[in-house]
């Protein structure tokens, strides 16, 4: 079974993205080693002032911790029409190229507006692209999160709830197959 680590990308406290995270990990637990992270506990503070080139120990424990897995699922909330700026600070101290090179990710999108995060979630990829990771095509998106998700239930809408159980069934096996490949 492969390793999966899941990030909740945000640090807000009791975010929607985080009651995502925790409804996801049973399914996705059940064809792989998952992990959850969550933004809340990235230590911020630690590069107050900017420490590009000189990554603090706690940002380094931090990011070798989620980069030990062999894939990647990241649930991302939208933020005034943008993911969180924690995600990109998160992402800016990640090893590079390295750490997404040649990686499978799989990304989910929370917006309690129409659109899901669409527009944050391919803000996101077009990131993972450039370090070359490698993206897996079925993404969700779960619009109007507060009246259509139930941390419990699931998606309110079967075919949605479907979306959302195939792409969490699906890349285990993906992951699998990328790492086939590089082997």
């Amino acid at each position: 079974m492969p390793k999966i680590h899941v990030l909740s990308s945000t640090d807000r406290q009791g975010s929607n993205a985080w009651k995502v995270t925790n409804y996801i990990d049973p399914i996705l637990s059940q064809n792989a080693e998952t992990k959850l992270f969550t933004l809340r506990d990235y230590p911020l503070k630690d590069l107050h002032g900017g420490k590009y080139g000189d990554t603090p120990d706690t940002v380094k424990l931090f990011n070798d911790e989620f980069l030990d897995a062999d894939g990647y699922m990241f649930v991302i909330p939208e933020y005034n029409g943008g993911f969180p700026g924690i995600l990109k600070v998160f992402f800016d101290y990640l090893p590079f190229p390295e750490a997404m090179e040649k990686r499978p990710v799989s990304l989910i999108g929370e917006a309690a507006g129409a659109f899901g995060a669409l527009r944050p979630v391919e803000q996101f990829e077009q990131l993972l692209k450039y370090r070359k990771a490698y993206i897996y095509p079925e993404r969700m998106f779960i619009q109007r999160v507060n009246s259509t998700f139930d941390p419990e239930k699931g998606l309110s809408n079967e075919t949605l709830q479907g979306l959302l159980e195939s792409q969490l069934e699906g890349f285990p096996a993906f992951v699998d197959q990328v790492m086939q490949l590089q082997n």
